[in-house]
């Protein structure tokens, strides 16, 4: 596994020196975000933008990180000057098994100035066969001279995946699937779960699919999952109500999406859920301070 930097500010995360995934982190953007994402039949399983409302939704890009009410300022959507600005990559890493890349990211208003700091790490781990995993593991705080920060009331945030157009449940007969039993939109709409499998035809013949998991240690765990038939998930991190994060307490977060072939059983999904909860959390940042 490796990570290898690309010109225009790019990163790709590459197995046997084939590309998984590639992260977008240029100065011009709204916010980063991961495109591709190519599951196991060497398909696209995520898109930019919605197929039927490319302008409406031109901020669903692929997977990324935002939130639609951060001090009252709109990171979602791209219709003002609020936007996620990176400044500085602090590691790539190497090894048999997986690769990531971490870097540092400051929220800015629409006038520059600068209302959360993020630290993001993303790793991307080799599974069985052609599936693997991709992890977020996010460090959220204020930006100086503020000591905190409230993250408001929305569906909107803060992970989202739009997913290819053949796998929606509308336009390819793709199948939503949540960790309770719910089936679809109707049955996993803002519904708390562990984990949302979205699943459908990549190719003749071949389904594949992903698997967005909200980690134990998340605040609000298990957190509503904002889906649609139309072909979209994310994490509402807040749904319930604000969330105040402060210097002495900056919010921690890990999400997982596992990309894997076929229509796996529900046993299947929880158990890779299970792994993920598992393994050991990450530093706090490359100096090595401990996750509070």
């Amino acid at each position: 596994m490796e990570a290898v930097p690309l010109p225009y500010d790019q990163v790709a995360f590459r197995r046997d020196g084939v590309e998984l995934a590639r992260a977008h982190f240029g100065p011009g953007l709204k916010r980063p975000f991961v495109f591709p994402v190519i599951g196991p039949a060497g398909r696209e399983l995520t898109r930019m933008g919605h197929p039927h409302g490319p302008a409406g939704h031109a901020h669903h890009d692929s997977v990324w990180i935002a939130h639609q009410d951060v001090a009252g300022v709109n990171f979602w959507e791209n219709s003002g000057m609020a936007r996620i600005a990176p400044r500085r990559v602090l590691r790539i890493e190497d090894d048999e098994g997986r690769c990531a890349l971490t870097a540092d990211h400051e929220w800015l208003d629409p006038t520059g100035v600068a209302w959360v700091r993020e630290r993001r790490r993303i790793e991307v781990a080799s599974g069985r066969g052609l599936e693997w995993r991709m992890t977020f593991d996010l460090r959220l705080e204020p930006a100086p001279p503020a000591s905190n920060v409230v993250f408001g009331a929305t569906p909107f945030g803060l992970i989202g995946v739009r997913m290819a157009k053949s796998i929606g449940v509308r336009d390819g007969g793709g199948t939503i699937r949540n960790s309770e039993g719910g089936v679809n939109e109707a049955g996993c709409f803002r519904k708390p779960a562990r984990w949302v499998d979205y699943s459908g035809p990549v190719a003749p013949g071949a389904t594949n699919g992903i698997a967005l998991f909200d980690h134990p240690t998340n605040p609000r765990h298990p957190s509503p999952f904002h889906v649609r038939d139309d072909g979209w998930m994310g994490v509402c991190l807040t749904l319930s109500g604000p969330l105040t994060v402060s210097n002495q307490a900056p919010l921690h977060l890990r999400y997982g999406l596992w990309i894997h072939d076929g229509l796996p059983p529900v046993e299947a999904i929880e158990a890779e859920w299970r792994r993920f909860a598992a393994e050991p959390l990450p530093p706090d940042d490359p100096a090595g301070r401990p996750r509070r």
